[in-house]
């Protein structure tokens, strides 16, 4: 349902992202974690035709989003990371503005609005107007506009932010319902609650994607030496070298136990797979040995800790700034054309992602001039001048698209 391959992105001379790919299937649900400005929100504004990606492909439903964002969009719904809320309209008012934006009408607004409200829980606030709404409700208001056209693809940017317990676990309830028919992508903070949620995550930093996978999986990535923990009633030194001969065990530490018994701390290779070889191998051992085991204990690897071990592996580069090779062919132009030009937007592709097929849009492409007696310049409170030249924007040539 969702496919990227290889965007980039560049604000001026800062690349947010860098060469990312990754896929979402339908019922699956994708957590897209990463600290602040990894590119997390870039991306989704990609993915939304909010912004266009200076390099690579990104497609939504087998739609291009760069040659065709209308169909992009009839198949998506949206929560960025501040909902769209108008806060003079009451809830009810806001989500059949947002229902008849998305061409619902009639019994199939009413449908959608009744299910909307039930699901995000807005039924003690639909007559309430948004600006008194709790953060917790704008959230859940900006949920329900998201639903309210039915997609076949969510595009979730902090869904939970702002909710008490009880509300999230509301929401989790309802991405599970949701997850059996749509795609769903979500960005978070918060790490157990992409654990509880997805299940898939992949993780960004400094524009790169350093992770893809299960918490399983990542786990893997993330280290491969863990902890066991043993715990010997009697126990030797005679046992703590038999157990360090143990082939995925790095080194053996004897501590001191409760009274009548020994604690052995094994470091051990292999991830998940070498500690439970690990464990077995340490039971066998004791046992043989003629000891009582009172406790094997491996150690797990948290999310944070799994996450933090990912970070420090793929670390964000120091200075993310262009190099000569780098440059997009659309700043390489800009660099060689006149001061003339310097009106044209830094980024032009920003604002009219709707224009690139397949090549960035250029300043001929976005503007062309105008007489300064229409419409367009009175209505804008300007002055008529028969000697002056304004400009406007072109209609992009859609082509075939």
């Amino acid at each position: 349902m969702i496919e990227v391959k290889g965007i980039t992105k560049y604000y001026g001379h800062f690349k947010a992202l860098d060469g990312v790919s990754f896929h979402v299937d339908k019922g699956e649900v994708l957590g897209f974690l990463g600290p602040n400005g990894a590119g997390k929100s870039t991306t989704m504004k990609i993915l939304t035709t909010y912004i266009s990606a200076s390099e690579g492909t990104a497609s939504v439903g087998g739609h291009d989003v760069h040659a065709f964002p209308q169909q992009v969009r009839r198949r998506i719904g949206y929560l960025p990371e501040t909902p769209p809320l108008y806060g003079d309209m009451t809830v009810e008012d806001y989500l059949k503005f947002a229902g008849h934006a998305r061409g619902l009408r009639g019994a199939e607004l009413k449908r959608r609005l009744e299910s909307v409200v039930t699901d995000c829980g807005l039924r003690p606030k639909f007559k309430a107007r948004v600006v008194e709404l709790s953060k917790g409700f704008k959230q859940r208001t900006g949920l329900a506009q998201a639903l309210i056209h039915d997609p076949d693809v969510l595009i979730l940017d902090e869904p939970t932010s702002g909710l008490d317990p009880r509300q999230i676990i509301e929401i989790r309830k309802l991405i599970e319902r949701l997850r059996e028919n749509k795609c769903i992508i979500f960005s978070t903070h918060i790490l157990q609650e992409a654990t509880a949620v997805a299940s898939r995550l992949v993780i960004v930093n400094g524009g790169r994607k350093v992770a893809d996978g299960t918490v399983e999986q990542l786990a893997a990535q993330s280290s491969d030496t863990l902890v066991v923990r043993v715990l010997v009633k009697g126990g030797d030194d005679a046992l703590s070298e038999s157990l360090s001969r143990l082939d995925t065990v790095k080194s053996v530490e004897k501590q001191q136990g409760p009274s009548g018994y020994t604690r052995y701390l094994l470091t051990v290779s292999g991830g998940q797979r070498g500690s439970r070889e690990a464990c077995e191998a340490v039971a066998l051992q004791v046992q043989s040995r003629g000891f009582l085991l009172a406790e094997l204990a491996p150690e797990k690897q948290t999310l944070e800790h799994i996450f933090l071990n990912l970070l420090q592996k793929a670390p964000m580069p120091e200075k993310p700034t262009w190099k000569a090779e780098d440059k997009p062919a659309a700043q390489t132009e800009k660099d060689a054309a006149p001061a003339a030009t310097s009106a044209v937007p830094d980024d032009p592709n920003a604002t009219a992602a709707a224009t690139r097929l397949t090549q960035p849009a250029t300043e001929t492409d976005l503007y062309h001039p105008v007489d300064a007696n229409s419409d367009t310049a009175t209505d804008m409170g300007e002055k008529p001048d028969p000697d002056k030249t304004l400009f406007s924007p072109r209609p992009p040539d859609r082509g075939d698209a």
